[in-house]
């Protein structure tokens, strides 16, 4: 039997490129079987290889931002007990990335590993992990720990006095530097992915305005009671809600257009687009939300919103997405078109910001003037698949279901 072992990137199943993001060990040190030992960024999420067997680093083929292929070899493992001596590794061949690796220390002292977000987390904001108190379990710092560590306000030094004095005062203006940000992975398979779905399908975008008095209603009916059950009812909850039933009476819109073929999906799998700062945009999925109720719905959101913001999320969460909802009134904006499609789906749709507008409504035959709560909407569809009529046909039941939101805790989906 070989003494050998090949670390081996693992099977993509849609075509996701990937890049070393960090190695967690250097060559010549002893690794565990199922010990960390690299990490691998993709456009969706940051994936952790563990040592398939325990042994010594022996060789790492691949160095930190080169992008590797499913199942290409990435680094080779002398397995334990080999007396054999490992052959000299040059010093230039691979520099592993192994900064931000120290250990955890929990309250008692001990070493524990450190999960791929926390240990990010930490790098980004040039914390040490021993200057925080882990709530984890036996004292193990979670990504909560250090966002909560962040966010607390801390004295700043006091500046040398002699500073302020010593810089002699002048006319001349300095030119500034330029300042270059290599980009991350993610952003680069975000630009690849934009410029692909422009370049494939033709993008229309179709505009309605959605009256949301009665969902407001209803949401200040039950938010409490869904809080205390452990979720948080937000609006986008009832807009994917709205979206299932749309979904599922036009699934000519839940589908992917291939060349010869419109493949119509069985289940409703919608993403929602979630920022992540300056890091750019991911879209977790919420698989077979037509058999959720809005409960399950809101939970499983604020599971996955979550897992996003804190680099928690497995590759499965971002996988297999039908259609997505791009919700970007929460940043205050009333309307984007065309707002790119998520390729290979056929459309995509836009929440603007929800605001208090005056009305002209109509009841019984006469019309009067009201303050409402409104927002826009907007579908855009790849018009290869999918033509205005079915657009509006979609987008005009899903404002109907938000208009028409009964008061009951848990609608159904007809």
């Amino acid at each position: 039997m070989s003494s050998i072992e090949d670390v081996l990137a693992p099977a993509n199943e849609e075509g996701t490129r990937a890049t070393i993001l960090r190695w967690c060990k250097a060559v010549g040190d002893t690794v565990v079987k199922d010990e960390p030992l690299v990490e691998l960024e993709t456009d969706k999420v940051t994936v952790e290889i563990p040592a398939p067997v325990s042994g010594t680093l022996i060789e790492v083929l691949k160095p930190v931002n080169a992008e590797v292929s499913p199942d290409e070899v990435l680094a080779r493992l002398r397995l334990a007990g080999d007396e054999i001596s490992a052959p000299p590794v040059a010093a230039s061949a691979v520099t592993s990335d192994i900064e931000g690796r120290p250990p955890a220390l929990s309250a008692g002292g001990t070493q524990e590993l450190l999960s791929p977000s926390v240990r990010r987390l930490l790098r980004e904001h040039s914390i040490a992990a021993g200057d925080i108190n882990g709530t984890g379990r036996n004292g193990r710092v979670t990504a909560q720990d250090v966002t909560r560590y962040v966010s607390q306000p801390r004295p700043q030094p006091a500046r040398p006095e002699s500073a302020t004095t010593q810089v002699p005062h002048t006319a001349t203006q300095v030119p500034h530097t330029a300042t270059r940000v290599p980009h991350t992975a993610i952003r680069r398979r975000i630009a690849e992915h934009m410029v692909r779905s422009l370049a494939d399908a033709p993008h229309v975008t179709t505009l309605f305005e959605a009256d949301l008095t009665r969902v407001l209603k209803h949401r200040a009916l039950h938010a409490a009671s869904y809080e205390s059950r452990g979720t948080r009812l937000t609006l986008t909850v009832y807009f994917i809600s709205a979206c299932i039933r749309a979904l599922r009476a036009h699934p000519e819109v839940n589908a992917t257009f291939n060349q010869d073929e419109m493949e119509l999906h069985g289940d409703v799998n919608i993403g929602v687009g979630t920022a992540l700062g300056n890091k750019g945009l991911i879209v977790p999925v919420i698989h077979r939300a037509q058999e959720l109720s809005l409960f399950d719905i809101a939970r499983r959101l604020n599971k996955l919103v979550e897992g996003a913001r804190a680099g928690g999320l497995a590759p499965q969460d971002v996988r297999g997405g039908t259609f997505t909802i791009s919700n970007h009134g929460v940043g205050g904006s009333l309307l984007a078109a065309p707002i790119v499609i998520n390729q290979p789906q056929v459309a995509i749709l836009g929440v603007g910001k929800v605001e208090r507008r005056v009305c002209v409504i109509e009841a019984d035959g006469s019309e009067s003037i009201a303050v409402r709560s409104m927002c826009y909407l907007t579908l855009t569809i790849d018009h290869r698949a999918l033509d205005a009529f079915q657009a509006n046909a979609f987008l005009k039941l899903v404002v109907e279901t938000l208009e028409q939101w009964p008061d009951t805790a848990e609608p159904l989906h007809d």
